[in-house]
């Protein structure tokens, strides 16, 4: 599976982004994907994950109420809606697939594949 993200962009705070994430491969809709996010001199952070068929979804504190993960399996792509975005929301963020479906593992060891990340900036 090939994972690629998109939709990073320059943002004022209070504005939103949405995160997509393409994937290749008929094995994507069986997978679980989180989305992760790296800060600059910061260890790369768990932001949401979704169970393969979309039923359950789990969020970091901090994103909770602001972001939501979605996917489309139809399309192989998985979403991070960004809502009341801030200035420490700035990173750069990775989207991830786990080959055990129900996973929704918070733990970014965990994750089989990555994309490439895309960056996301808040201005205040």
């Amino acid at each position: 599976v090939q994972l690629q993200a998109s939709g990073g962009g320059l943002v004022q705070a209070g504005g939103s982004l949405r995160l997509s994430c393409a994937a290749s491969g008929r094995t994507f809709s069986s997978y679980a994907v989180g989305w992760f996010r790296q800060r600059p001199g910061a260890e790369r952070e768990f932001v949401a994950s979704i169970s393969w068929n979309g039923e359950m979804t789990y969020y970091a504190d901090s994103m909770k109420g602001r972001f939501t993960i979605s996917r489309d399996n139809a399309k192989n792509t998985a979403y991070l809606q960004m809502n009341s975005l801030k200035p420490e929301d700035t990173a750069v963020y990775y989207c991830a697939a786990d080959r055990a479906g129900w996973s929704m593992d918070p733990q970014y060891l965990k994750y089989d594949y990555w994309g490439q990340g895309t960056q996301v900036t808040v201005s205040s």
